[in-house]
């Protein structure tokens, strides 16, 4: 347990990283620079990375006056924690004009105490299965090649291991590699969202670029149900997913989805089939649940349909339809989650907390995944044109609040197996 703020983190340019103390670490929330309470604090994970934020100084606490100022030995740092993980606060910093777009990660607050890292986050999910210690390369490369022999045939598998895998290093693309857990399936390469932070296309004029190449065709089918069905039977754990962030909307394949998961039942029974989505649409979903499919993971910025609609800026669909799809998954008895990308001080707004609030009751919500949102937060909030965000509870004490109206609504990082979903949530997970 700290019994001080850490101290301020700076990088000379040359992927140096020096700590300041001549200033104690803050967060921000919003627009506004805060001190983090010192309780907050926690080591950096293992598999958290420190990033330097060019044209940018961080701002701190002077240790013998208290007041806030910049430090002017170099540019700001800000920490990416790793899954599993739900931070507090943001990386504080003051931008020069010229400051160039940050790509699409997540810049939690950082500061340095005895020789240790540390960031203001929560460990929000027990389940363990991106913790880079189990990641082996090794297993990790003789199992893509093998799927890769394999089903020589199958587009999927091979953009799955080539792409994914192989080049991109997904986790989820990793763990079907090594034949556990959550088995990826894209399926979709065009949307009917033009989200502002979108990880797997940006139009050539943007500033920023997109993490990974979005696929390229559209699976069948028979390719769906080649490689899932022995993922299913043989995993532990076993999920399929329809889906990943190397694609568009899947609900935009839906009739092929719904024939692969009528084909997967057949042969076996076993596991979960989830879909993560917009929700876009609603019927497509209730077609779908009755075809066989398990859980839902819709993702959104916001509770609120302004700040949604600001970011994800639909095609022919409205927010609306996301709360239905939600609804139906509830009534047709299957898990349904949202993909709350968390950004301190609009997450934990009062406005966004009531409309949480109502959104919980409305959808019956099974599960909050609180995920850090990967977005460069000044280029997010102009984009969104939010000014000002008003009154803030603070993420922790948001999570808090939630968990004591919502005792039953389970909070986590990622979709939870069959067996944890009807079985003991406290232990049916990858440990």
């Amino acid at each position: 347990m700290l019994q001080q703020s850490p101290y301020l983190l700076y990088a000379d340019g040359n992927g140096n990283i020096y700590e300041d103390e001549t200033l104690y670490a803050i967060g921000r929330a919003g627009w506004d620079a805060l001190p983090v309470p010192i309780e907050d604090w926690i080591e950096l994970p293992e598999g958290g990375n420190l990033y330097e934020l060019p044209q940018r100084r961080g701002i701190g606490i002077d240790v013998n006056t208290g007041q806030m100022r910049l430090c002017e030995k170099g540019w700001a740092v800000a920490a990416f924690i790793p899954p599993a993980h739900t931070g507090l606060f943001l990386a504080a910093y003051e931008s020069f004009p010229d400051a160039p777009t940050l790509p699409l990660f997540c810049y939690t607050a950082v500061g340095w105490q005895n020789n240790t890292i540390y960031v203001p986050a929560v460990r929000i999910e027990r389940d363990i299965r991106q913790e880079c210690v189990g990641y082996n390369d090794k297993e990790i490369k003789r199992g893509a090649k093998n799927l890769l022999e394999q089903y020589a045939h199958n587009r999927l598998v091979q953009h799955l291991m080539q792409n994914c895998c192989n080049t991109y290093h997904c986790p989820a693309a990793r763990n079907f590699a090594l034949g556990r857990w959550e088995c990826p399936v894209p399926t979709s390469p065009a949307c009917n969202a033009n989200c502002i932070g979108c990880i797997s296309f940006q139009p050539a004029e943007e500033t920023i670029v997109s993490t990974q190449d979005r696929l390229t065709f559209k699976p069948t089918a028979e390719e769906i149900v080649e490689f899932t069905v022995p993922h299913l039977l043989n995993a532990p754990y076993p999920i399929v997913s329809f889906g990943q962030g190397c694609e568009g909307e899947p609900l935009l394949m839906w009739e092929t989805i719904r024939d692969a998961i009528i084909e997967i039942r057949k042969h076996t029974s076993k596991g979960s089939i989830n879909i993560n989505t917009n929700g876009s649409k609603p019927d497509a979903v209730a077609a779908l649940c009755k075809a066989g499919l398990n859980s839902i993971r819709v993702s959104t910025n916001s509770a609120q349909k302004s700040i949604y609609t600001r970011y994800y800026r639909p095609n022919n669909y409205e927010f609306e339809d996301i709360i239905e799809s939600l609804k139906v998954v509830h009534e047709h008895g299957g898990w349904s989650s949202i993909n709350y990308f968390v950004f301190p001080g609009v997450t934990d707004s009062v406005e966004e907390y009531e409309a949480l609030r109502k959104l919980i009751k409305t959808t019956n919500l099974s599960m909050i995944q609180w995920r850090n949102f990967n977005i460069d937060p000044d280029w997010y909030l102009g984009q969104i044109n939010l000014a000002e965000t008003g009154e803030m509870l603070g993420v922790k004490q948001l999570q808090e609040l939630i968990h004591d109206e919502f005792p039953n609504v389970k909070f986590g990082y990622y979709n939870p197996p069959i067996e944890r979903m009807k079985g003991n949530y406290e232990i049916d997970f990858a440990h």
